[in-house]
């Protein structure tokens, strides 16, 4: 195959989820719906949030910030997803897929913070709960959410600089639905061991420091029904742990070259589409605080609908 360096490459070839034609219409509708039910229940969740003074505490707070971070990780690949498939264009230029990879990882890595974040709220309410509107103060929180910010711009960043200097040898078709990483890195033929130290040890970290902080919060409790009861009160943040990390470990965790591009497209399914879809579902039905402002939405939205009707 001839070589095909960094400076040559002008565009990619994004073949998506299916190659069959006849496949198309049916992975349009699906998605569309849940890109839909995505972007509308996280929406919903940070209005509830918003309207109801009694969720304005550091959980919600840092859940609402989840939920838009939800909706604009998905907002990243999917409608580009959507327009290839109703277009039937594959092709996405160099400065684009770089543009999409970086604000992919930007909303990824936003998710991985906030999730520890949250994972670091749960142990101080349940193993410091006398020190917790000064550990979890407005003003702490504040500056929780912006150092995620700012450590997720920074990594995103890092992330592309060395993405925009690999040259690429292996050909400008991507097995994937969206440039990612990983699919990049197998194009190239450049020196990626920077690269993907840089890859992996960000999310291998972040994964331990938020099992350590549940699993020592739990394990501190001393009585059989107070475990349950931090079980209970950690069980959403866990269930979208769990979801989000059970995906996204095989993928962003083993060597590229490792990798089967079948099994990380359907992987990448679930961590970029479902599991945000997921996220207000988890979120209000196992809530109680949160079901009476949501039916209250939902009425505000039937009424609406009604009267524009």
């Amino acid at each position: 195959m001839d070589r095909i360096n960094q400076s040559s490459v002008t565009e990619f070839l994004l073949l998506g989820l299916s190659e069959r034609p006849e496949q198309q219409p049916l992975l349009f509708g699906i998605f569309v719906g849940m890109y839909l039910v995505t972007v509308m229940g996280n929406l919903l969740i940070i209005l509830a949030i918003g309207f109801d003074s009694h969720l304005h505490t550091p959980m919600y707070f840092f859940l609402a910030n989840l939920c838009f971070a939800n909706a604009c990780f998905s907002s990243t690949t999917v409608p580009k997803m959507l327009v290839n498939i109703q277009t039937q264009s594959q092709t996405i230029p160099y400065g684009g897929c770089l543009a999409q990879m970086h604000f992919f990882m930007t909303f990824g890595i936003l998710d991985d913070f906030l999730l520890g974040v949250m994972a670091y709220d749960r142990y101080v309410a349940i193993c410091r709960p006398l020190h917790y509107s000064m550990l979890m103060s407005p003003l702490v929180c504040v500056l929780l959410l912006v150092a995620c910010w700012v450590l997720t711009s920074l990594a995103a960043l890092l992330y592309t600089l060395l993405m925009a200097r690999l040259s690429f040898c292996a050909g400008n078709s991507i097995h994937h639905f969206f440039c990612d990483v990983v699919p990049l890195l197998q194009l190239s033929c450049s020196d990626t061991s920077t690269s993907q130290v840089a890859l992996f040890t960000g999310p291998l970290s972040l994964i331990i420091l938020s099992y350590a902080h549940i699993i020592s919060t739990i394990l501190r409790v001393p009585s059989a029904s107070g475990r349950q009861n931090a079980f209970s009160t950690c069980g959403s943040h866990l269930t979208i742990v769990f979801l989000f990390y059970g995906t996204a470990i095989g993928v962003y965790l083993f060597p590229p070259s490792s990798h089967s591009g079948g099994k990380d497209r359907v992987a990448a399914v679930f961590y970029t589409i479902v599991t945000p879809m997921l996220n207000p579902f988890i979120y209000s039905l196992r809530n109680n605080d949160m079901k009476p402002e949501l039916r209250k939405l939902l009425c505000i939205e039937k009424l609406l609908f009604s009267v524009l009707q």
